[in-house]
């Protein structure tokens, strides 16, 4: 697994078009944008029931982490990360690396849930 400066160096030298000349480069390009283009348009839905289309896999996965159900409201997913992350938070248990982990995972699923959640208000 790659530390962050590595992943950032790597992600910089990639290309996704390696080995295609340029008409298939514009092709591939081309086709990528329209069939990405309906993903985008689906942003706009708020938080609904499971299965609706609404949440995307990242905020599934953030769910899941906080052991919430995919309907759950931001009041459910603010609760669910308090807690946990009063379990796990560095300064009740300092030195645990495996402590820092898991607060580490809480705090990012909140994250994206609160960014998730603070477009839905934006665009709503």
């Amino acid at each position: 697994m790659f530390c962050q400066a590595h992943a950032a160096e790597y992600n910089r030298k990639w290309d996704y078009f390696e080995g295609l000349d340029k008409a298939e480069k514009e092709a591939r390009a081309k086709a990528e944008q329209s069939e990405n283009a309906g993903y985008a348009e689906a942003q706009h839905y708020g938080w609904s029931g499971s299965g609706d289309g609404s949440r995307s896999a990242d905020e599934m996965r953030a769910l899941e982490i906080l052991e919430l159900e995919a309907d759950a409201d931001f009041a459910a997913v603010k609760k669910a990360f308090r807690a946990k992350a009063k379990e796990v938070h560095p300064d009740v248990k300092p030195g645990d690396e495996d402590a820092a982990a898991e607060f580490q995972k809480y705090s990012l699923a909140y994250e994206v849930l609160k960014s998730a959640e603070d477009r839905r208000e934006w665009k709503g």
